[in-house]
């Protein structure tokens, strides 16, 4: 039985800056005026990350708008949110960030039977060239496929 997935969210930027090396889904806490705004689709995901901080997983720097009608109850919109892993993810996410260059990213926000969910990633930064070199490989993938299709 599949249960309906909503997405929020993605981090479009993420699989241009980093190589993904490992995924999982993680819950969020949320206050009440933020799940509302992430059910309204106000998130932003590009410049968040996440960081383990006294065996806690928390999600920084990601947006989730203001919800207005709210008004005065409202929640700051670049708060940390704590992540709800499994302790054994937390501590696997903490050994692999103390790693030179792997970081922990998310990916895309998404409701899953009404609760927001986030799908984080352990990645390695891309430098410039290999960037360069990974759009070529793209551009020259979709030539081949245009030429394969003309030949039919």
């Amino acid at each position: 039985m599949e249960k309906s997935i909503k997405i929020v969210a993605t981090n479009r930027k993420a699989h241009h800056d980093y190589d993904i090396l490992k995924r999982l889904e993680a819950g969020l806490a949320l206050q009440g005026t933020e799940i509302k705004s992430v059910r309204a689709g106000q998130v932003n995901l590009r410049d968040g990350y996440v960081r383990v901080e006294a065996g806690q997983a928390w999600l920084h720097n990601a947006h989730i708008a203001v919800y207005d009608p709210a008004s005065r109850m409202n929640h700051d919109p670049l708060r940390n949110r704590r992540l709800l892993l499994h302790r054994r993810e937390i501590t696997e996410l903490a050994v692999a960030q103390q790693q030179k260059g792997l970081t922990v990213i998310p990916l895309r926000m998404y409701l899953r039977s009404g609760r927001a969910k986030l799908e984080i990633a352990l990645a390695r930064g891309r430098r410039n060239y290999d960037k360069r070199q990974a759009l070529a490989r793209r551009e020259a993938e979709r030539e081949m496929a245009r030429a394969f299709r003309r030949k039919r």
